[in-house]
């Protein structure tokens, strides 16, 4: 289902009958729209957002009770809520644009004085103001990030940092404890497009994990995205979108020029194709369900559909035939 929205879907099935709980980012709230969006894209999962205390370490001290309380399945958090969501130990997170430095960033972008809150809070407040001291708690609850990261940690927590976040930068400081660290087309501030394209990947993977569920797998020959000019054949974003709603999607490349091929994919498939690339000339010995290859591919252990022939000629002739399946 297509909501109002042209950017926003619908997935009734994501983290259905689970608890998400959402730490928002400086100055913001519980009614902020990255929450809109969440129940938007996820109306069967229970969303947690509240409105966080200024002073950080009462904010924690009230995400460790909601944790205690709800057990959430996925906690997410944006900026200040990242570098919250990072220390909030004993669940899977996503930490976008985490602010792992929060005292040095409200120095550093001028966060003092009278502040507005962005959106509505349920206290009614609009203003608050921030002096020294209050810099001063942000910057010791920073020092607390990545304490006690167990090798177990490590594996349940997402770093998404945009590629034009003027911001923060804490890509490098982050991915030295987390090695899920992803870099995603984007600012700060997220906006639908940057939401759907980058976080919800992230949370299906997640939610995939946690169900223990497998869905069929599809490869696609990367030859087979790319016009004459490199530049990416019209409706093949389009298809991957479509095709990962349903699918374990992997793009599958010749075994030499990494760094040609991986600037390609990071830049017109992005987060979708982060360690999701496979890298080899014997595309015959690739076990799963489907492969989008170029005509003339050979013997192949998956259900080949030979791009470019009068089946699948297109993109859009791939997208139908996917369509009918259903999922299958």
């Amino acid at each position: 289902m297509i909501t109002e929205n042209p950017y926003v879907k619908q997935f009734p099935e994501l983290m259905a009958g689970k608890t998400v709980l959402y730490c928002h980012g400086f100055a913001s709230s519980g009614q902020s729209g990255t929450v809109v969006r969440l129940r938007e894209v996820m109306p069967q999962a229970h969303i947690v957002a509240p409105d966080l205390p200024v002073h950080p370490e009462e904010a924690v001290r009230l995400l460790r009770d909601i944790c205690q309380q709800e057990q959430p399945d996925l906690i997410i958090g944006t900026s200040m809520g990242g570098m919250y969501a990072e220390q909030l130990y004993g669940f899977d997170r996503i930490c976008v644009n985490p602010a792992m430095e929060m005292g040095e960033t409200m120095r550093a972008h001028g966060m003092t004085g009278t502040q507005q809150f962005q959106n509505p809070r349920l206290d009614g407040v609009q203003e608050f103001y921030v002096d020294k001291a209050l810099v001063k708690e942000y910057k010791e609850q920073s020092e607390h990030r990545f304490e006690g990261i167990t090798d177990d940690e490590r594996q349940r927590v997402y770093g998404l940092f945009g590629d034009e976040d003027t911001t923060v930068d804490t890509f490098d400081m982050f991915h030295a404890q987390y090695p899920n660290a992803i870099h995603f087309h984007g600012e700060h501030r997220m906006n639908d497009k940057s939401f759907m394209h980058s976080v919800v990947p992230v949370i299906r993977w997640i939610d995939d994990r946690q169900a223990k569920r497998e869905r069929p797998i599809i490869y696609i020959g990367i030859e087979t995205m790319m016009d004459g000019y490199r530049k990416p054949a019209s409706s093949a974003q389009k298809a991957v979108r479509m095709l990962i709603e349903h699918y374990q999607v992997y793009f599958v490349a010749p075994a030499s020029g990494f760094t040609e091929q991986d600037g390609w994919l990071a830049e017109h498939i992005n987060v979708p194709a982060w360690h999701h690339t496979v890298y080899t000339y014997r595309r015959d010995l690739l076990y799963g369900d489907y492969l989008i290859a170029g005509m003339k591919e050979g013997e192949t252990m998956a259900t080949l559909l030979e791009f470019g022939s009068d089946t699948f000629k297109t993109w859009e002739d791939v997208i139908g035939y996917f369509s009918r399946l259903g999922g299958q």
